[in-house]
């Protein structure tokens, strides 16, 4: 028998406790090995057993999950997956967890009474997925399976489309579990004038505005949560918002982002794949798509698409990548030109 994913939910709030450990008991892959109800509970029981994965709070009694989880990353790193609140302190404090070597983030919102099942399987794929993640030390200072939907649901492919000629070139770039950081180290390295990028990243809502202005405070680029309507300009990068997809458009030569509901794609919303087609249709060979770390398969056949539209296409090395993914599978469709690591993809774009 395969070996069950352990995992302990630390977290103040006997409903969360409760609705998670339903979330997580739906899948046979994962045991909950216990609860807690705040860190020093925790530290007890993972003296007496190690966790496969851990989810935590933020804010709970006696010691904060901030604390607890610099923590357990200096001392005995564990995998962990954040908890939080749609707050604006409370997205702004979850994305410096990842900072500090957390995994993923779970919006609290995300465990409703009602949440569909498409939702549930969405949260266990994180935990299965933090589950193979080997986190570095670092110093203090099963339920029915619902069909995954395709990028078809949003945009439909087309075959050829006239558009006004332009040499300006547009970045995509797709990313999921890791991608906070790498995405943190390819944007810092580009310089005031980069060709226009466009960006997915697998967040929960109002946690990517927070991120995108953090973004912006250390890159020379500006970088900003896409609003719809928003132009694709050099010198800066649009990332679009949780839960709504982004997509290419284009008026004359001016390309522009569409901001759009609609369902979830590749169990995913926003979705790279409705990225990338959009580019592949709107952009072609004037773009350059870019897929990197990240749990799952959205991306690839989009970033097939973009590269049979004539578009360069590069992949984030297993090396360099949190989940290689994302990456691998889009290298299985032979969808890649260049496999890079994540410290060199930022050079590929200056130069265009």
């Amino acid at each position: 028998m395969r070996k069950k994913i352990r995992v302990l939910i630390i977290d103040d709030s006997a409903v969360v406790r409760q609705l998670l450990s339903r979330t997580l008991a739906s899948d046979s892959d994962i045991e909950i090995m216990g609860t807690a109800a705040d860190p020093y509970i925790a530290a007890s029981k993972i003296s007496n057993e190690i966790p496969d994965v851990i989810t935590l709070d933020i804010e709970m009694p006696r010691m904060d999950g901030i604390t607890f989880l610099r923590k357990i990353m200096s001392q005995h790193p564990i995998p962990v997956v954040i908890i939080s609140s749609l707050t604006t302190k409370g997205t702004e404090t979850a994305l410096k967890a990842l900072e500090y070597g957390a995994v993923e983030i779970i919006s609290k919102s995300q465990l409703e009474v009602n949440a569909d099942g498409e939702e549930q399987i969405r949260i266990c794929d994180i935990i299965k997925t933090a589950a193979k993640v080997q986190p570095k030390r670092r110093s203090l200072s099963e339920i029915a399976i619902t069909p995954k939907l395709t990028a078809d649901a949003m945009i439909k492919p087309v075959a050829n489309r006239s558009m006004i000629q332009t040499t300006e070139k547009v970045i995509a770039v797709g990313a999921s579990t890791g991608g906070t950081e790498a995405l943190m180290v390819f944007l810092k390295a580009l310089p005031l004038d980069a060709p226009p990028i466009i960006i997915v990243q697998h967040m929960p809502e109002l946690f990517t505005k927070s991120f995108a202005n953090r973004l912006n405070t250390l890159c020379k680029i500006s970088v900003k949560e896409a609003e719809n309507g928003d132009s694709v300009i050099r010198g800066r990068a649009l990332i679009a918002p949780g839960n709504k997809h982004l997509m290419l458009n284009r008026s004359g030569a001016r390309y522009y982002v569409e901001v759009k509901d609609g369902p979830l794609v590749n169990r995913h919303r926003p979705s790279v794949d409705v990225l990338f087609r959009s580019v592949a249709q709107y952009a072609g060979k004037n773009s350059v798509g870019i897929i990197m770390t990240g749990m799952g398969a959205d991306g690839a056949q989009g970033l097939l698409e973009m590269k049979t539209a004539g578009a360069l296409t590069i992949a984030q090395d297993e090396k360099t990548s949190v989940v290689f993914g994302m990456p691998k599978e889009a290298i299985k469709l032979n969808a890649v030109d260049k496999v890079l690591p994540l410290e060199h993809i930022s050079n590929h774009i200056v130069i265009l």
